[in-house]
């Protein structure tokens, strides 16, 4: 009888080591906060997409996605940092254009492998970049303004946030396409460009959508076309460069979500999942509406196609025009 009470406790015993030792694997995920890192400036609009997205995911996950901008290096900090965590669903990275296409053409050693060190999730949204130009340069077109410049190589300028930022080879990309001879001029920053369009400092710059539309709007600015291959939601009564007199140009700007490689692949599949579903909701189209961008999304294999185009386009324009980041 002895040896059958001590056979039930040892039973019994395993059975509550077994609920004990039980793995964090095992419990459902999300089971934790997720850390969506941000390789940009707080308040900068990679920031703020990033943000309203975690909103949304932290409400139909159930658990608090947070935002963590690591500025630095045009987003290489912030995307090594992401490349280097832990590959277990807790920590994500709002991508840019610049941290996965634009990084990968200019430096050849990055801390970084854009395509074999993230799993792609999901592109949540494209904006477009627009080039504007001082309303007193005699010019109404893309056409006026490509034949303007192979009338005078080298007078005009254009201007960028910095060097090796997405509008100065989105620049770049039109010199080379349209076979034009210009001038960059790096900015600290885009509204610091915009004021330089504004004050006649240079004669044009192709930027992002935000810091420009007001002084369109205003009249101070004449703007020619979007970057984008066609019109933009936000803008649909400017024509894209591409309609008015460049054909193959198309710079967009995206914003896209990731994990480190290895993150497994039923997290990749719920994250995808979940993000389609916030890309649905009408508050989430406003807010990336109100940043000048288009929802886009698709499957994490679109993604992962796209970013890899990028970076061969890329590429491309910088062998092609010279253009480095120093």
């Amino acid at each position: 009888m002895n040896r059958i009470n001590q056979k039930n406790a040892a039973v019994l015993c395993m059975l509550v080591l077994s609920f004990v030792v039980m793995p964090a694997s095992a419990q459902p995920y999300p089971s934790k906060t997720i850390r969506m890192i941000v390789p940009s400036a707080p308040g900068s609009g990679p920031d703020l997409i990033a943000r309203v997205t975690a909103q949304k995911l932290s409400e139909q996950l159930g658990r608090s996605v947070v935002a963590d901008p690591r500025p630095g290096a045009g987003g290489s900090l912030g995307a090594e940092l992401a490349a280097k965590a832990p590959a277990d669903g807790y920590t994500l990275i709002m991508a840019s254009a610049g941290s996965h296409s634009v990084n990968p053409a200019l430096y050849p050693k990055l801390p970084y492998d854009a395509v074999k060190d993230f799993a792609p999730i999901g592109l949540v949204s494209t904006a477009p970049n627009i080039l504007i130009v001082h309303p007193s340069l005699p010019v109404k077109t893309v056409k006026d303004l490509i034949a303007l410049a192979r009338a005078k190589p080298g007078a005009l300028t254009f201007g960028s946030g910095g060097n090796g930022s997405t509008a100065h080879l989105s620049g770049e990309l039109f010199r080379v396409l349209a076979k034009v001879n210009m001038v960059h001029v790096p900015f600290k920053g885009a509204p610091s460009a915009v004021i330089g369009v504004m004050t006649g400092e240079i004669s044009l710059a192709i930027l992002n959508l935000p810091p420009a539309l007001p002084h369109v709007k205003s009249g101070k600015l004449k703007a020619l076309g979007v970057s984008t291959a066609k019109r933009s939601s936000a803008v649909p009564e400017i024509p894209s460069i591409a309609e008015a007199g460049l054909p193959a140009y198309d710079a967009s700007t995206w914003y896209g979500l990731l994990a480190p490689a290895g993150t497994p692949g039923e997290i990749i599949t719920r994250l995808s999942s979940e993000l389609m579903k916030a890309l649905r909701s009408d508050d989430m189209k406003k807010r990336i509406a109100v940043e000048g961008g288009d929802i886009a999304g698709g499957t994490p294999e679109d993604f992962a196609a796209l970013i890899k185009r990028d970076i061969a386009k890329w590429t491309q324009v910088v062998q092609a025009s010279g253009a480095k980041a120093d």
